[in-house]
């Protein structure tokens, strides 16, 4: 079971609407690490919407989401990560999975229109209930876009033991999901040179 930990403590956070949901599960400490979720109150759902409202557009501020918001972008996490996984690993997903983050893309549309004047800042409306709702329809639009359009080709799943974060590899010299993760890759590698050389001086086969 994930112990609760807080948005702001994701080793990742900002790669893509999608993967930032789906990367609210985490491990803290590496390969013998504790798992961690940062969805674990309305509280922390507030946060974690806050964190996307550069991306996802204008959003209302979200004081204190209902519990059933919480259920809903938790549910919608578990099917996206396992849509994502299977997209990272070239398979194809289950049905339900798929169906679910269909389901959330098409349950509320935004629309865009003119101001009076006809030009200057759009006006944007939803016909979602509350500011929840919207952002759970617009992150699963963005999973749609991301696993049907060009970025699917840059999905990663950290290669690193012990994490089960995604990332986009935007670069191609980006090879983990974090700093953090690159760290004790290396530090491990330099850790197993020193012991094999040490095993060599011994005379250890």
């Amino acid at each position: 079971m994930a112990i609760s930990g807080r948005v702001r403590d994701m080793p990742v956070l900002g790669e893509h609407p999608a993967l930032d949901l789906v990367n609210t599960v985490f491990i803290r400490g590496g390969l013998r690490g504790q798992l961690v979720d940062a969805l674990t109150t309305p509280a922390d759902l507030a946060d974690w919407i806050a964190a996307q409202a550069e991306v996802l557009g204008p959003l209302d501020p979200v004081p204190q989401p209902r519990p059933e918001a919480l259920t809903a972008f938790t549910d919608l996490r578990g099917s996206l990560h396992r849509v994502v996984a299977a997209a990272a690993a070239g398979r194809e997903a289950d049905p339900a999975d798929t169906a679910a983050v269909n389901a959330a893309s098409r349950a509320h549309r935004d629309t865009v229109e003119l101001p009076p004047a006809g030009h200057g800042p759009a006006v944007r409306r939803t016909d979602a209930p509350d500011t929840p709702s919207a952002v759970l329809a617009r992150v699963a639009r963005t999973a749609v876009d991301l696993l049907t359009g060009p970025q699917l080709e840059q999905l990663r799943a950290c290669p690193a033991p012990g994490c089960v974060l995604f990332y986009l590899r935007t670069h191609p010299r980006r090879e983990w999901c974090s700093k953090g993760c690159g760290n004790r890759v290396r530090v491990a590698r330099h850790s197993r040179r020193q012991q094999d050389g040490a095993d060599r001086s011994r005379g250890a086969p």
